[in-house]
Order: structure tokens, then sequence, then C-alpha cells
């Protein structure tokens, strides 16, 4: 069995107590984790807290910070394929996407390493002639940063690569449900040289870690990926410090596909949408709204690709669609599609556990036509596709933005004038056309609604771990006149 530390203050610990991990292949427990609790959170805060003000890390100019980070990028991508084999043993996410996505996130570092030295101030055109302006960016400070289980070497990255190219230090906290990759990413942060203190990472439950890390006094910034309850705790534990927040929450995307469209290439899209990362995604595209002339055509397509898909171990590459990470997620998906039916929505594939061990649930489609299914509403986090139909442009955009989400969205049609109406119309932080799951460093992410806040990537991602200072240097000899009159 496997056996985990926490990484605080540069160096690798055990937590004040410990857990197991069980591979959702399997259902076994094959790893044992470190348990942060409140005494350990404190470790971490503080050890960030004085690497950001009186460490090494402070005197580092910005060149040298995108030199470690360059360093750290490199470091990943020497060590993808033993991250990638971790995240699938503890996650259950196919060998075959985090092997390509783990490789892609040292892109994510190396970006973030070129815009370290590239984080401007400004001289300001006062109105006062005796008056020099001009603005500072610095670090916002410590940052608490929340990731979840999917994708979490990506989903950390677009929060670890912003905040150190902005000077910021950190605490991460891995998600309990698979925190094994994290876990030894902290051995690639230690071994690319960034001073302790920096970037420590941990893991834990809720109030004793989670909770006590996000209403911390010494956290000026908490970012945070995963569903909206959690993130309305998150929230309500920053009234304690006052900490600014970012939140990437879940999903109900629509994918809207046009009788115009590459029907062909839009049910792949839909595939690689809704099953891919077996549904566990949060711009996974779950709504399928497709015009009624060709949903019968379309839904065929997609019936046959469902039912080709390979569910298998996640460590064969052959394999397209995995386990579920937890017994809990695939009890909860189970119950939903359970509910949808019970409210009249057609199951037309899948909609059942496979028989043998771990927690793998069969790709599923809903037609959910005329029908108030709950699989419109709520969000799976999982291999579940439900469908409707639309006659005219203005009524799927109508259905599109019917949800108290906002994160993703999906068109595919010929026509490019509907295509562009469309990319207006539609209430989401992502508009995808005639291709669907595309990211890149350079492309801000995030959403709208109950999809949360802020974005990651790109530069603004950068510019959001840091504030601005405002500096007043007067220019004349002469002296201060009438003290009591503001100037």
């Amino acid at each position: 069995m496997q056996r985990f530390q926490s990484y605080i203050d540069g160096e690798f610990v055990d937590g004040e107590a410990r857990f197991a991990s069980v591979d959702p292949a399997t259902g076994e427990i094959w790893a044992e984790m470190p348990e942060a609790r409140e005494k350990d959170v404190d470790r971490a805060v503080d050890a960030a807290e004085k690497a950001l003000y009186d460490g090494p890390w402070s005197k580092l100019t910005a060149t040298q910070r995108g030199k470690l980070l360059y360093k750290l990028a490199d470091l990943v991508a020497a060590n993808a394929q033993k991250l990638a084999e971790l995240e699938t043993r503890d996650t259950g996410k196919i060998i075959r996407e985090t092997s390509a996505q783990i490789a892609y996130v040292a892109d994510y570092y190396r970006y973030y390493a070129g815009i370290a030295d590239k984080i401007e101030g400004s001289y300001l055109p006062i109105d006062k002639p005796d008056m020099d302006v001009w603005l500072r960016r610095e670090p916002i400070g410590v940052v608490a940063m929340v990731v979840p289980w999917n994708s979490q070497l990506f989903l950390s990255a677009v929060k670890i690569g912003p905040a150190l190219a902005a000077g910021c230090t950190m605490v991460v906290k891995a998600s309990e449900d698979g925190p094994a990759p994290l876990l030894e990413f902290a051995r690639l942060v230690h071994e690319a040289g960034f001073p302790a203190g920096v970037v420590n990472i941990i893991t834990g439950f809720g109030p004793a870690c989670g909770s006590a890390l996000s209403r911390h006094p010494k956290v000026a910034h908490i970012a945070f990926t995963g569903g909206p309850e959690t993130a309305r705790h998150i929230v309500r534990n920053s009234a304690e410090n006052l900490a600014s927040t970012s939140l990437e929450l879940g999903g109900k995307s629509p994918f809207i596909v046009f009788a115009d469209a590459d029907l062909e290439s839009a049910a792949n899209a839909q595939v690689a949408g809704i099953f891919a990362a077996t549904g566990q995604s949060c711009v996974a595209g779950s709504r399928l709204i497709v015009e009624r002339s060709v949903k019968e055509r379309f839904l065929a397509m997609l019936k046959a690709k469902a039912e080709a898909i390979r569910i298998g171990s996640p460590l064969d590459m052959a394999t397209e669609v995995g386990p579920l990470a937890t017994k809990r997620q695939q009890d909860h998906v189970a119950a939903l599609v359970e509910r949808s039916v019970q409210s009249g929505a057609r199951l037309v594939t899948g909609g059942e556990r496979p028989d043998g061990a771990g927690y793998y649930f069969r790709p599923t489609i809903l037609d959910c036509d005329d029908v108030a299914s709950p699989s419109l509403a709520e969000e799976f986090f999982g291999p579940v596709l439900s469908v409707v139909s639309f006659e005219t442009e203005a009524e799927a955009l109508k259905i599109a933005n019917d949800t108290r989400y906002g994160l993703a969205s999906g068109v595919f049609t010929q026509n490019l004038t509907r295509a562009h109406r469309l990319m207006k119309g539609i209430r989401a932080g992502i508009v995808w056309v005639n291709t669907y799951r595309a990211v890149s460093p350079i492309a801000p992410f995030g959403g709208f609604g109950l999809s949360g806040h802020g974005r990651e990537g790109g530069l603004a991602a950068a510019l959001d771990f840091t504030r601005t200072k405002t500096i007043w240097l007067r220019t004349s000899d002469d002296p201060i006149p009438d003290p009591f009159v503001m100037r």
C-alpha cells in the first residue's frame, strides 16, 4: 500500500491523522493519505505568510520567479506519465486522457512563466502639476486554493501558475477524494527549488481542513473549483477574513445541433462532451438541444456510438469510459436517472451499472422531449445525456438559457450569421462553435450564474492574483500650503 504525505514549509510531513484512499475501478483500498486538520492548516498558512513577506521568495525578481516556473514545467512534462498513472489509480479517470492532459499541463506553467515579468504597473497623468503618481501591481497575499478530484493537476495549474507569476504564496487543498497526484506534484515543486513555504499542499475533510483554511485570518484570496453548495460555505467562511474569491463551479451546458450541421462531426463532439472523462467534467455538454427534423437520425447515431464505447480498466489505453470516482457519485447518478425516468424521460440507452467490481455506470441517453425531467436541471457529473428538440432558432436559444448555470455551450451549424447570433445570445462564459471541450492556457475559462465568477487562464488570471498600490510623489520644493485644505 502506498503512503503519501503533506508538503508544508518545504517539508514532507504526516497530517494529524491518516485516511484510506479507494481505487474506484476495484472498490479496494490502495493508498494511505495524510489528513490535515486545523493545526496543519495553521502551520501551512503561517509558512506561506512568512515566505511572502520575510523569506527569499519576497526578494526574487519577477524574472527569477519565471525561471522557477519554467523548471517546474519541465519537471511536470518529464513526470507526466507517473502523475497520470497516479491520477488514474486514485480517481478512475482513464489513462488515455490523463496522459495527454497532464503533458499539456506543463504548457500552462510555461505560459505563466513567461507572464511573470510582464505584469506591469502604470503612470497616471494626474491633474496636479506638482505630483507624479503611478500604480504598482503587488501580490494579493496568501492564497487558499481548493481543488476537486477531477482533472486536479489541470485545475490546480490554472491557479498555481498565475498565482506564482504574480508573486503570491499559497496553501493548496487537494480533494480528499483522490489527492494522490497533487501530493506527488509537491515533490516536483520541491525539486524545482521553490523556497520553503511558497507552495504548501495538504488534503483533508470539511470543517477540520477546508473550512479552517477558507476562514483563516491570514488568507487574502480563495480560489475554488467545485460545486455550488460547497461554494456557498466558502463564501460564508470568507466573511470571517474578508478574502476575495474566485469560484469555478458546475454546469448544465447546452449542446445545440441545427439540421445543417455536419452531424457526424457533431455526434463525435457530443460523445466527447458528455462521455469523455465519464462525464465528470464541469463543462460536460449534458443537454443536447437538437433541431426536430434531424432528432431521430442524430439520436440513432449517438445511441450507436454510446453502445460501442469500451468500458474497462482506466489503466488500459484502449478503455474509453472508466469508473465514476466514488461510490457516492455512482449512487447519485443512478438515483437521478431513476427519478428522470419516473418523471417521463425515455431511456434510449444505458441507465444501469455494469456487473462486476468498481463504480462504473453505462453511457446513458435520456429523451426528455415534452417532459419536466430533473435530468435537464440537475448536474449529474456522470455519463448521462438529456435530449430535447426545437423548431426555431429562438426556441433553441430559450432552451439553452433555461438554466441556473452558465459555464460552457456548444453550437453546431454551417450558417455563419446564425452562429454569430447564438454566440451573443447564449448566457455562458464559453461558446464553442463546431467543436467542444477545447482549452488553452491563453484563453480565459469561467462562467456566469451558478457556474461562478472570475476567470482562469490568460493574462487576466494572473492580474486577479494582484492588487494595485497607488504611489504619490510630490515634485515641488515649495512648502506644503494650507494643511486644512485637501489637495
